[in-house]
Parts: structure tokens; C-alpha cells; sequence
């Protein structure tokens, strides 16, 4: 059994596992070849979200044979990077920024391992998508390591692959979006559905349309997250020394209406 995670989307470079080895998962979904690593002696699977070769478009990604396949392998504590948008005068590029809330503006992907018949119908509660205790814990690592880290914000996940048009930026603005990807949704969702804590760390690597003086491009996005790397590296290494099995969260009591798990 593995008891951490971390998934990786854009800018995990300089995030590096000893003893690697990468493994196939069979899940009901799909199978899934996450790798096997360890860090600071504790093991831990690495899933990367576009895959390898970061050929896998966000409104693509497999997100739920990418958790099953974690749950599977024993994960319960989940710690996930993003690249990140800012729609906020209070969070700038280069920043570093916990979401704590997020408005889900996908389109085409399933939300839920729960469609009726045998596997039954579970209403997951989101009052609290990203796990606070485990947002504490980075928290704690950040200081450990002097780094300025935002706990709270609120996410809003568009469909993508393309960036968003003003119009649209405001719109999120007005609805109290402060951060914009394309990832964290539907996978918050369905790691709660397994009684996973999750958390997400966001890169804030631009500023949305509307708002930067200049036209998004995936370059520039990719500029600032090599520029991040090195210090998301840093605190992934020190919150996994901090992360202890207990849950003491309401996580894990999730999905007990369905009894899955």
C-alpha cells in the first residue's frame, strides 16, 4: 500500500523520485502507468496528468482512471500542482496560491464514478473541495522554507485547451473567481468521491486575457513555471516530510453513503 501522491501537470521538472520504476494500473476506465518513486524515504506514486510526454490536451485527461487507479493502490493523501491564472489584483505572476473554493465551467467530462445501477448514486458534499488540513500542512512547509504562500482562493476551471476571452474573464471575475486553470475539475471532485484529502497547489503563470497588456501564449506560461519549478519542488519535498497517515478531516467519511472504499 502507498499512502501519498502527487500529480503533476505543467512545470514538475525539477521534481525528482529515487528508485523509479513506472508501473500499469488496470482500472474500469482505463489503465493508467503511473510511476512508483521515493522521496526523503517515503514512497510515493507520481501520476503525470498529460502524461509523459505532456501530450494529453486538460479536457482529455483520463481524470478518473487517473484516481481510481491511485485509490487502487492504496493513496489516501493526494498533492497536486497546477499552472494557474490570476484574475485578482491581490495575486500576482510568480506567485504560489492554495485554492480553497472552485466554480466549474467544464463541459464534456464525467464528474463521477457514481452513474446508477450497481454502482449506486452518491451526492458527494463539496462544501470543503480541497482538504484544509492538508492545505495547513503546506502551509507549515512553506514557513519551514521561507516561502509566501496564499491559503485560499477561489478556482475556476474552464474546458480549454484554448485560454479564455475577456468577456469571459470578467464574467468569472464577477462570480468571485480569483484563479483560473483547466485541471483541478472534475479531479478535486472525484478524489473526494474516494475519500482522498486533496489539495492543489497553484503556479500563477500569467495573468488572465483582459487583464495582461499583452496576448496568453503557452510560452510565456512555460517561462514563468520554470521559474517556479525550483521552489514548488522544494515545498512538495518538505510537505511530504511532513504528511502522517491519519485523516483527520472529513475526507475519508465522504463516500460512507455508498459504503465504496
Amino acid at each position: 500500500m502507498i499512502h501519498y501522491a502527487l500529480i503533476g501537470g505543467t512545470g514538475v521538472e525539477h521534481f525528482e523520485l529515487s528508485e523509479q520504476r513506472v508501473i500499469k494500473v488496470k482500472t474500469p476506465y482505463g489503465t493508467v502507468e503511473p510511476m512508483i518513486g521515493k522521496l526523503d524515504k517515503r514512497e510515493l506514486v507520481f501520476m503525470s496528468r498529460h502524461g509523459r510526454d505532456h501530450a494529453t490536451p486538460p479536457h482529455l485527461v483520463n481524470y478518473r482512471a487517473n484516481i481510481w487507479a491511485l485509490r487502487e493502490l492504496g493513496v489516501r493523501k493526494v498533492l497536486a500542482t497546477a499552472a494557474v491564472g490570476s484574475l485578482s489584483p491581490e495575486i500576482h505572476l510568480g506567485e504560489l496560491v492554495l485554492p480553497d473554493q472552485f466554480l466549474d465551467f467544464t463541459k464534456s467530462r464525467p464528474q463521477t464514478f457514481y452513474e446508477g445501477g450497481q454502482q449506486g448514486v452518491l451526492h458527494v458534499d463539496m462544501t470543503e473541495p480541497y482538504c484544509s488540513t492538508a492545505r495547513q500542512l503546506i502551509i507549515e512547509a512553506s514557513d519551514h522554507l521561507g516561502f509566501a504562500v496564499k491559503n485560499g482562493a477561489c478556482y475556476v476551471c474552464t474546458e480549454g485547451p484554448r485560454f479564455e476571452t475577456p468577456a469571459e474573464i470578467r464574467m468569472f471575475q464577477r462570480l468571485g473567481a480569483e484563479l483560473v486553470g483547466m485541471t483541478s475539475v472534475p479531479e478535486v471532485v472525484l478524489a473526494r468521491e474516494l475519500g482522498m484529502c486533496y489539495a492543489t497547489i497553484g503556479m500563477v503563470t500569467n495573468e488572465a486575457a483582459g487583464i495582461s497588456a499583452h496576448p496568453l501564449t503557452h510560452a510565456e506560461v512555460m517561462e514563468s513555471v520554470e521559474k517556479l519549478g525550483v521552489n514548488v519542488a522544494k515545498l512538495i519535498e518538505e510537505t511530504v516530510e511532513l504528511w502522517t497517515l491519519g485523516q483527520d478531516c472529513a475526507c475519508a467519511s465522504a463516500n460512507i453513503e455508498v459504503g465504496k472504499f
